[in-house]
């Protein structure tokens, strides 16, 4: 090419800006236009990126080519400067100046729409965006601007780049978040399209505008928030909306329109199926409503019934509403449904209850009457003069008043004065006298009633809770009192000592409690029965209330257990002084008819402190140390000790122990011979219980079995030993043992359980043992009570030939009535007696008695415990026919009583030493 001709070309004044390149694509010659738009150093940084544009250049002659200029997007033209041959020598970038200033006033428009300008060069992934100012930004990776962008919508928009580099068919169009610089997110839509692509199809730039729609974001929100209320709104009214188009007849219905009439179906009828939905008297209904409304216009509204099956129809009510255009003609019907079931359903209950409300007010005569505020005039209904008892006749306030207590006088005067003041309706409960004296509760109901062009009144009802309340009171009564004595019972004890605690705490007071139980009571009550126990009950409750002060609580506890708490004592020996007087005061004999009935008082003492700062465990440690009272020798008192709450845990265990006891075979039996006085004559046995728990080891008998008694073990435990004992004796008479009979210790309990008479027959029966040869020994408080069960029992005995005995006779209450009644006969004389007589003249002539006693009605003696040959000589000499104790053998196991058996104990007591008896002063035998 001419030298010359470039040169000249080059320096020609046109408005077009002009760059010559290398077949590389690097800057060879450019014109000033060129080089005022830095086209030389452009060209030559996208060379590599415009190598596709020079192929197709060198093919087509002209190509498109665009490049970035500053701010701009500079329109370009790429043509191709060959060799005579056709070779590509070079090419020549040609771009028009007046394309900047075009592209100037276009950017400026697109500024002036809210939208911001991008240009992003694919190849050296470079993004020049535009701000409002018209400013460029610093050229910048596109990938990196993804950061700036919210992480739910990155993948939105990649997505969509992808498809529109993939496919130039598809626009490229996306709504995404971007951070704004103060952190907080903002809406914009991105459009764009590729505009230049390399000779091998791979899009090279691509531009685009960036739109804040963040306002029309906001609108769309607060449109969507807003039908999404009016949609829950019509869901709780039960509510949904519908549309007739007048042109096409099509009827169309909200989703909510569904849920509101109960439709279960998939879709609701088209067309005019869903008439068929409607009764004949309904469709006619909804026609003239219908057609009313295309003759007028007006809206209206009507409730019409949808559904065939009375179980399922729903209660609608329909709002309608027309539409038309300018000319007046009819374009659509628009609609309200509102599902009006529930609310027919709750009219119908309201109507039934205020018909049962009024049926209900005239079976329970409940009264009424207005008082006007002003004037207080009164105007009562007829039930309202009986509840008053008074004739009917006009009848003032202050009339009415002066029948109420002056409590109740002040509370209604009060009620109605805040009444009148704007307060709410008030129910009292107020107490009067009718004229004949007698006490009426009513229960009354005030509210003031306004209402135009009258003037305000007081509406008051009285309803009669008379029998309510004194069946209240009785309730009470029953609650938290006694019957017998009138005392608080356990449950108001409770609440008054714990208040009572509560306060003693605060004020740094001195409390005791005080456990009182009534020694020698169970043994009256058993013996002259519950009525003289009762009166006795009484009688001693009033003796100990006088002897306390009124600040003192005092309560019943349990049978013949009492309560009382102390307060505010001056020093704790106090309360020692009190349970002094409390015992003292049952010193004097009770009387009833000609008995004379005397009873003691054993008193546990508590104090309150920090580790006993409630009723429980306070009361713990009362009846701790009432049992210590019993135990140090009754009609005493005991503060509370470590050594007390030992014992009566000590009890807690023993009978929690004792429960399963039989079931766990803890249980075993000792025997222990009876020797007779007469030469020749078999032993007889007494069986002994022994206990080795597997939670306390080896418990005495002496222990236990009071503690079965009490808490009722003692019945299966008994059986137990029965079986036990009638079994092994079985045993012994087929081994060829010889001993005449086999005695068992028999519980009062037992003798008063049902049936055991009969169960002690069957016992004998099972194991084959003759009940002659059974012995039952009772303890005399056993047949202190003479009850028909009793008798029973002991005739059942009599009939099957079993014999009775008396136990430790002599230490419980001697009776010869019940001597003479029941069928005992044996005596056996108590340890105590054995071991007193050889040292104590009274203690021998007691024996001699005892023996001599027995002879004369006709019974047979056994002394206890004897355990000297001495002490064996005396009873023999006394005339005891038999003799038990250690000096002929200890109890013994089952095997060991086999092999004592086996020896000659025939002669055991004859053979004894005749000694003589020994002298005392002031005493003969």
């Amino acid at each position: 090419m001419d030298r010359g001709l470039i040169a000249t070309l080059l320096r020609h004044p046109l408005s077009a800006a002009l760059v010559l390149l290398d077949p590389e694509g690097q800057p060879l010659a450019a014109n000033g236009q060129a080089r005022e738009l830095g086209l030389p150093a452009t060209l030559s940084r996208y060379s590599a990126q415009l190598a596709g544009s020079r192929v197709a250049a060198a093919e087509q002659d002209l190509v498109a080519c665009l490049l970035p200029a500053g701010c701009n997007c500079m329109e370009g033209a790429l043509s191709a400067l060959r060799a005579p041959d056709g070779n590509a020598l070079g090419y020549l970038y040609t771009s028009a100046a007046s394309d900047a200033q075009r592209s100037e006033r276009w950017m400026q428009a697109m500024q002036a729409a809210g939208h911001r300008l991008w240009d992003w060069d694919l190849g050296a992934d470079h993004l020049v965006v535009t701000r409002p100012d018209q400013a460029p930004v610093d050229m910048l990776p596109a990938l990196g601007l993804l950061d700036d962008v919210h992480p739910d919508d990155q993948a939105q928009l990649r997505e969509a780049i992808l498809l529109h580099l993939q496919d130039a068919e598809v626009p490229f169009t996306c709504q995404f978040r971007v951070r704004q610089p103060d952190g907080r997110w903002r809406w914009v839509m991105n459009r764009g399209k590729v505009v230049a692509r390399g000779g091998d199809g791979r899009p090279q730039r691509m531009i685009g505008t960036s739109t804040d729609i963040q306002q029309q974001k906001q609108l769309e929100d607060e449109l969507r928030a807003q039908q999404a209320l009016l949609r829950r709104a019509q869901r709780v009214a039960g509510m949904g909306s519908w549309a007739w188009d007048a042109h096409s007849g099509q009827l169309e219905w909200s989703a909510e329109l569904v849920t509101a009439i109960g439709w279960e179906q998939p879709a609701l009828p088209r067309g005019r199926q869903w008439m068929r939905q409607l009764g004949g008297e309904t469709r006619q209904q909804l026609f003239a409503h219908w057609r009313r409304l295309l003759d007028d216009g007006q809206p209206g509204s009507f409730d019409l019934t949808w559904g065939r099956d009375p179980l399922y129809q729903q209660h609608l009510r329909i709002w309608l509403e027309v539409e038309r255009d300018g000319a007046g003609q009819l374009q659509r019907v628009l609609g309200q449904v509102q599902n009006i079931s529930g609310q027919r359903r709750t009219d119908a209950l309201i109507r039934w209850r205020t018909e049962l409300l009024n049926r209900v007010s005239a079976l329970g005569r409940i009264g009424g009457c207005e008082i006007e505020v002003e004037t207080r005039l009164m105007q009562w209904t007829e039930e309202c003069y009986r509840i008053h008892g008074l004739r009917k006749a006009p009848v003032t306030l202050d009339q009415a008043l002066a029948l109420y207590t002056q409590d109740s006088r002040d509370s209604f005067e009060a009620a109605l004065t805040r009444i009148a003041a704007g307060g709410l309706p008030e129910q009292l409960d107020l107490c009067f006298y009718r004229p004949s004296g007698q006490r009426i509760w009513v229960q009354v109901l005030v509210e003031l009633d306004r209402r135009d062009g009258l003037p305000e009144r007081y509406v008051v009802l009285f309803r009669d809770t008379t029998r309510e309340r004194e069946a209240d009171e009785r309730l009470e009564l029953l609650a938290h009192y006694d019957l017998l004595t009138g005392l608080p019972n356990r449950m108001l004890l409770r609440e008054q000592a714990g208040e009572a605690m509560i306060e003693a705490s605060e004020r740094g007071a001195i409390l005791a409690m005080l456990f009182i139980d009534l020694d020698g009571f169970k043994s009256i009550n058993d013996t002259f029965g519950h009525a003289t126990g009762d009166m006795l009950l009484k009688a001693a409750a009033a003796r100990l209330h006088q002897n306390l002060r009124n600040a003192d609580l005092f309560a019943r506890f349990n049978g013949d257990e009492f309560i009382v708490i102390l307060r505010n004592l001056a020093e704790p020996d106090d309360a020692g002084h009190v349970a002094r007087k409390l015992i003292a005061s049952l010193a004097e004999p009770l009387y009833r008819d000609d008995v004379t009935l005397k009873v003691g008082a054993s008193v546990g003492i508590a104090l309150q402190d920090e580790t006993r700062n409630d009723f429980d465990s306070l009361l713990r440690a009362a009846d701790a140390a009432m049992h210590a009272a019993k135990e140090a020798g009754r009609n005493t008192y005991q503060y509370y000790s470590q050594d007390a709450l030992a014992r009566t845990q000590r009890r807690l265990d023993i009978e929690h122990a004792l429960h399963g006891a039989v079931d766990r075979d803890e249980f075993s039996l000792v025997y222990q011979p009876l020797v007779d006085a007469r030469e020749g004559q078999p032993p007889s046995i007494e069986a002994l219980l022994r206990w080795n728990s597997a939670k306390l080891g080896i418990c005495p008998p002496t222990e236990f079995i009071p503690i079965a008694e009490k808490c009722g073990e003692i019945v299966r435990i008994g059986d137990w030993v029965l079986e036990e004992v009638c079994r092994q004796a079985t045993v012994w008479e087929q081994a060829g043992l010889q001993f005449e009979r086999v005695a068992v210790n028999v519980s009062a309990i037992q003798l008063r359980e049902r049936g055991f008479a009969e169960r002690v027959v069957a016992i004998c029966k099972q194991y084959g043992w003759p009940p002659h040869r059974l012995e039952l020994e009772l303890t005399e408080s056993a047949l202190i009570r003479d009850t028909d069960t009793l008798r029973q029992c002991f005739d059942i005995f009599d009939q099957h030939g079993i014999p009775l005995a008396v136990d430790d006779f002599g230490t419980g209450f001697s009776n010869l009535h019940y001597l003479n009644r029941f069928p005992v006969q044996r005596l056996k004389i108590d340890r105590s007696f054995v071991q007193g007589m050889l040292h104590d003249a009274g203690t021998a002539e007691v024996t001699q008695a005892i023996v001599h006693l027995g002879h004369a009605l006709g019974m047979r003696v056994v002394a206890e415990g004897v355990e000297t040959t001495a002490e064996a000589a005396m009873l023999q000499r006394q005339g005891c026919d038999a003799l038990q104790g250690y000096l002929f053998a200890r109890p013994l196991r089952p095997r060991e009583m086999v092999q004592w058996l086996k020896q000659d104990h025939s002669q055991a007591a004859t053979d004894l030493p005749q000694l003589q008896a020994p002298e005392y002063a002031h005493a003969s035998l």
